[in-house]
């Protein structure tokens, strides 16, 4: 049964084509162990959802601390985005995402210890670097295994993980809240949320050892042997495969060094940093980290109610998220993210204009989880299989470290600069809690038309048939 949920009850032994058989069972298997990698994305970033009431009360922090406690991380995530292509040019994908399980491990044991508000900074950066290594190179070694026909679901794997794993945060803090009073969340509690990130880092690092190395990486240092015993599991025609990986690092070799500012390139890396940005200052991030602070702040309720609207949240995200694993091979990329684009504008603008006339306790709910079941139908999951999917040979793990870096970077901002703007003592407060909303619905509205415009149909194209795409644009 769970070996033919993405391919609609295709044989557990093999998928039959013209030309052989592919082992979607061996695919499935390290798409499951890549995805874990998203899985810790989203437990890391998310784990501070349930434990900021709790670190501002206990560490006594202004506005500005709360957003640095929430942000931080993201710091270390633009370092490992930045990092993660040499490394995953260098050490091989593999090897790059076994780093990125330790720094994971790390974070989770550090920042439930700390005394200090600084040191809990320092972890919870060497957590961000974590997420910015699996944050790029998940998603891209999904992409370098996956058969092309079905490349878009298996990438959203990734993103279906990372969900996932915020859903899980979600429940595991709103049970150890469960667990004591305000006052022992607020000295205890929240040390063992970031501590039970341990459990899911030693799981991630260990099965990663079980799992090959991708074969165009093994292609490219010339290590064809090793690369034709994997694609003859994931390839139809193997033989056929690693000739046109070859074929497509000949091109880029032949154009000596090449430079991303050179066109196409300049175009592509331009694209692929445009939807990293959208994805993120079109608000995503404010209800994932400040969810239950959101609910308490314009809901009303108490910290126990806040948690549970949010595993609601979380929840929604996840069926969403399923929900576009199955369509984005169907009905294509760009339609769904404007589609999705205009949902979200839609939802997230009424939940401003309800905050700005404070009729919020009935309608903030239903239009939160609006906004969220239409990001995770578009720029949640075919956002990461759009820039797993655009870049040549040539550039596509620097390209790739290029966009994921702009997405964290924009992350920060947004994540940093919310809590200001809901603050009474800053310039926004005649708004009613109202303008950040606002300004993410008016991003929506760019987000459509730049998709529009800019950025080609990638569906069911092989990654060398892309490249052949921009040639000629």
């Amino acid at each position: 049964m769970e070996e033919n949920l993405l391919l609609k009850n295709e044989p557990s032994e093999g998928i039959t084509s013209e030309n052989g058989k592919i082992d979607f069972k061996f695919i499935l298997i390290v798409t499951l162990v890549a995805a874990l990698g998203g899985l810790l994305f989203g437990y890391d970033t998310a784990v501070i959802s349930g434990a900021i009431g709790s670190l501002e009360t206990f560490f006594n922090l202004t506005a500005a601390q709360k957003g640095w406690a929430a942000s931080s991380a993201l710091v270390g995530c633009i370092v490992g985005a930045g990092m993660a292509g040499r490394l995953a040019n260098q050490l091989g994908r593999k090897k790059s995402l076994i780093i990125a399980g330790v720094l994971f491990f790390i974070s989770a044991f550090g920042s439930a210890i700390p005394e200090s508000f600084t040191t809990f900074i320092i972890f919870r950066i060497v957590g961000g670097v974590g997420v910015g290594i699996a944050s790029m190179l998940s998603p891209m070694y999904i992409a370098e295994i996956a058969p092309s026909e079905y490349r878009g679901r298996l990438v959203s794997c990734n993103q279906f993980a990372i969900i996932f794993g915020m859903l899980v945060v979600y429940f595991v803090n709103y049970f150890i809240a469960l667990q004591g009073d305000t006052s022992w969340n607020e000295t205890i509690g929240w040390r063992y949320m970031f501590g039970s990130e341990c459990i899911p880092a030693v799981l991630f690092t260990g099965l990663l050892f079980i799992v090959p190395e991708s074969p165009r990486w093994l292609v490219m240092k010339n290590r064809e042997q090793e690369a034709l015993v994997i694609l003859e599991k994931i390839s139809a025609n193997a033989s056929l495969k690693i000739n046109e990986i070859k074929h497509s690092l000949h091109q880029d070799q032949n154009q000596a060094k090449v430079s991303i500012t050179e066109q196409p390139f300049l175009m592509i890396v331009v694209i692929g940093v445009a939807l990293s940005v959208f994805q993120q200052i079109t608000g995503i991030n404010v209800f994932l980290y400040y969810a239950p602070e959101i609910f308490k702040q314009l809901g009303g309720g108490n910290t126990d109610t806040a948690l549970l609207q949010t595993i609601v949240v979380g929840a929604v995200n996840l069926l969403f998220t399923v929900i576009a694993i199955f369509s984005v091979d169907r009905f294509g990329r760009k339609p769904l993210m404007m589609i999705g684009a205009l949902g979200m504008g839609v939802s997230i603008s009424a939940i401003g204009t309800a905050a700005y006339f404070g009729n919020t306790d009935v309608w903030l709910l239903f239009f939160v989880l609006g906004y969220i079941a239409c990001f995770a139908l578009s720029l949640g999951p075919v956002t990461w299989v759009l820039l797993s999917e655009i870049f040549p040979n040539a550039i596509r793990s620097t390209g790739l470290a290029i966009a994921v870096a702009f997405q964290w970077i924009f992350n920060f901002i947004v994540s940093q600069t919310f809590p200001m703007m809901m603050d009474n003592d800053y310039l926004f407060s005649t708004f009613h809690g109202a303008f950040p909303f606002w300004v993410y619905g008016a991003m929506c509205l760019v987000t459509i038309l730049f998709v529009w415009k800019m950025v080609p149909e990638t569906k069911g194209k092989s990654l060398e048939e892309m490249e052949t795409i921009w040639n000629k644009k």
